[in-house]
Formats: C-alpha cells, structure tokens, sequence
C-alpha cells in the first residue's frame, strides 16, 4: 500500500483507531473518506480536516451500505482503498443464569458480517483500479484470546481466517489485502476507562507505527502487526500458548 495518492475509504473512522487512520493519511495528501453512525462526529471531524469527506453508515443494516456504496461509486470512483475498521466489543460472562447470546449477536453483526458487507460493496471497485488495497482490523486478541470477551476475540479470529483465504482468492488482482492486528490501545472500545489505561498504548503512537510498517512494506504475510505481539502471534508455534493465555487470563480466586 502507498502512503500517498490514494483514495481511502475508512469505517469507523469517528474514533479510535480509525479516526487515527484518518488523520494520518489525511495528513499525508490522501483523499480520505470516513464513515459512521454520528453524524455530529463526520460533521466535526471532516470541518477540522478539508478534503476530509464523512458518509453516514450503519453496518448492521444491509440497505445503509448499499446506500454508501452507490454515493462512493458516484463520488468516488477512483477508491483503491478500504480500511474496515469499525467494530465493538463487549464482555460476556457465560456462567451467570442471565447470559444469552445476545452480545455475542451483535458482535458478529458488525465484527464479521459488517466486514462482509463492506468488502463485497466495494470489491467489484476496487478490482478495476490498477493498485489497491484492503485493511480490515483484527486484533492481537485472534491469537491468544481474553476469556472475558469470548465473542469479540472469536470474531477476531474469524477476520483473520477470512482474510487469508480472500488474499489467497485475490491473488490474481492488483489488490493487497491486509490484516491491520493492534494490541491494547488507547481508545473507548471497551469503555471510557480504556482510553486512559495506562497499560494500553497510545493510539496516537499506535497508528504512527502502524503507518511506519506501511511505508516500509514491513508486513510479512500481509499482517501488519508490531513487533510487541509477536509472541503472541506465534504462541502455539513456539509452545508458549499456555503460559500466554494463562497470564492473559488468570484464576479468579475462589
């Protein structure tokens, strides 16, 4: 993926990572299109950045992208890049009498299915450009998984599943598909108290790694993951996967 001259379409990009995404390459000459549920945050962000574009969306409605897709193919029809990025998360507790799939639903609505959608309304663009790309936001979590969040880390785990087998079916196109993997970082995916945990990283830090990685090409088998989540991502390999996951995920005392 190039880090200027492109044109980007980010969900998700009010906040978090995303927005940071925006910024970035905002910054660094791309047309950047963002796109979210809020109008007030696309209104207040796009008027701080100009050439910055915000379309609404909402990815658990099937006709809300079908909608943006027909504006981005009117508006934009030289896209080459794709970032989903939009997701949620949310803890589960599966031994309390209460416990329904409820959340676990509304995960993989947007997690996974949201990523679906998302990746067919465009692909058909994107595969007649001469050079594009496809990002989608997995998490460090896909590997060794935080049992509190049973749902988000499994759905994680599908992006990373899904995404080999459309590079591998893509191989044929100029498209690169890419696997975006962020560790614990500073946003409010998890609530208000994440985004000043000072266990997680920056997201501002984050992202400028993140761009770093993608200028450099440094994204063997198309993850773009730091080097602080090797560990995890290899766990099994190196049989380190109980020790992780123990540590991740400790007995509660009784």
């Amino acid at each position: 993926m190039n880090i200027t001259g492109n044109t980007i379409l980010i969900t998700g990009g009010t906040s978090g990572i995303g927005r940071a995404l925006a910024e970035a390459f905002h910054d660094r000459g791309n047309r950047v299109i963002i796109a979210g549920r809020r109008g007030d945050l696309l209104e207040q962000i796009t008027a701080g950045h100009p050439g910055m574009t915000g379309l609404p969306l909402d990815l658990g409605d099937p006709d809300s992208v079908l909608r943006l897709q027909a504006e981005v193919q009117t508006r934009f029809p030289q896209l080459n890049v794709l970032i989903a990025n939009a997701g949620i998360s949310r803890a589960e507790d599966m031994t309390v009498e209460s416990w329904d799939t409820s959340d676990a639903q509304a995960i993989v609505e947007i997690n996974i299915l949201g990523v679906l959608r998302v990746t067919a309304a465009f692909l058909p663009l994107l595969k007649r450009q001469s050079d594009a790309t496809i990002m989608a936001t997995s998490s460090a979590l896909a590997f060794v998984p935080r049992a509190d969040f049973p749902a988000y880390c499994a759905s994680k785990a599908f992006v990373h599943s899904w995404l080999q087998s459309l590079r591998h079916q893509l191989r044929g196109f100029p498209v690169e598909v890419l696997e975006l993997s962020p560790p614990y970082v500073q946003t409010e995916l998890t609530g208000a108290g994440q985004a000043t945990d000072p266990r997680a990283m920056p997201v501002d830090v984050y992202v400028s790694a993140v761009v770093d990685l993608l200028e450099r090409k440094d994204h063997v088998r198309g993850e773009v993951l730091l080097e602080r989540d090797f560990a995890r991502r290899w766990a099994e390999r190196d049989g380190h996967y109980d020790v992780i996951f123990d540590a991740m995920n400790p007995a509660k005392e009784a």
